[in-house]
């Protein structure tokens, strides 16, 4: 009885090391060992390669002695393993969802699913003047994701840092970290990663540090090192970073919300009418102006998106809630 636990774990890792050996690149066995570790199998570099020896003698695996690490794929022309493959609709998904979510998934998922990118960017072949262009090859090229604002290119993240704190988000562990701010001053911390953001080109680590339960906003990018720790925790039932951004927080704000009221040149302002400010967003259609009413989170970036109108924005009036159904009930 004591074994059918022990086979069973080999059956399955032996199953997930074949899913990730591709036809199109040669892996090595320290790159699936990788894989593989980053989806849960815990297998020893060398039981590893002997896995791969032994599939490689009965299977179409092409093993390529040139240099070492050995290097492995299927052979041409073989059909592989029967399982599940990928359509050509689910390639295109998955190498658009590499595009905009490799810093919203944690750094082992990515990585675990490697082969199963290039494997789709090999069956799509984008690029490639043997494969003939399909419908889903082109749509790579008529898609993209434009800024709202002046494109900047991303502060550089120390390597390291974006998998250490992406894996302990991932796996509620404690971090370690040493950080210096924006005006230069350097800490060493354990923090308790709670959530993590993109604005822009920018990735953000709202945390608690150890031994206080108020939330801080770190810049990925001032993080020097990090580490995760061998302490798990419970993650906090009071906190959800929707409602976290909902507040405002994002926006340098602290969580107040205004009822705000201004004036605004139509030419200006039509985009409010396809695109509102909140769900609440009332305007008056005055002869050539707008007057906009909304509640929402009183931010910096709000005032900055204000002031950018210059002079075709005027009249700005802010009231607390409390002020604001004050007058309502008044008039």
């Amino acid at each position: 009885m004591s074994k059918r636990p022990h086979s069973l774990e080999t059956a399955v890792a032996l199953t997930e090391l074949i899913r990730r050996i591709p036809s199109s690149h040669l892996v090595t066995a320290p790159d699936l060992h990788k894989q593989l570790k980053s989806a849960g199998i815990n297998r020893d570099l060398r039981t590893i390669q002997r896995h791969l020896d032994m599939l490689s003698e009965y299977y179409d695996i092409e093993r390529d002695e040139s240099s070492k690490p050995y290097g492995y794929r299927w052979k041409e022309l073989s059909g592989g393993l029967s399982l599940p493959s990928l359509s050509e609709q689910e390639s295109l998904l998955l190498l658009l969802a590499q595009q905009q979510l490799r810093h919203l998934l944690p750094s082992s998922l990515m990585s675990s699913l490697d082969n199963f990118f290039q494997q789709a960017r090999s069956d799509l072949g984008p690029g490639n003047p043997v494969k003939p262009a399909t419908s889903a090859t082109q749509w790579l090229k008529k898609v993209r994701v434009v800024s709202t604002t002046q494109p900047l290119l991303p502060p550089k993240i120390e390597a390291g840092v974006f998998e250490s704190v992406s894996n302990a988000l991932y796996t509620n562990h404690w971090l370690d970290i040493d950080y210096k701010n924006a005006a230069g001053k350097r800490k060493s911390a354990r923090v308790m990663p709670l959530g993590l953001a993109q604005q822009g080109v920018r990735l953000y680590l709202v945390c608690r540090y150890a031994g206080y339960d108020e939330e801080r906003i770190l810049a990925l990018h001032r993080i020097l090192l990090a580490q995760v720790t061998a302490h798990d925790f419970e993650y906090p039932a009071d906190f959800d970073l929707q409602r976290y951004d909902a507040d405002g927080n994002f926006g340098m704000g602290n969580g107040k919300r205004i009822r705000l009221r201004f004036c605004i040149e139509k030419e200006a302002g039509l985009h409010l009418l396809e695109s509102p400010l909140s769900r609440d967003q009332r305007v008056d259609v005055r002869d050539d102006y707008f007057e906009v009413e909304a509640t929402l989170a009183d931010t910096a970036r709000l005032t900055w998106w204000l002031s950018g109108f210059g002079e075709k924005v005027w009249d700005i009036r802010r009231e607390s809630d409390d002020e604001a159904a004050l007058r309502h009930k008044l008039t």
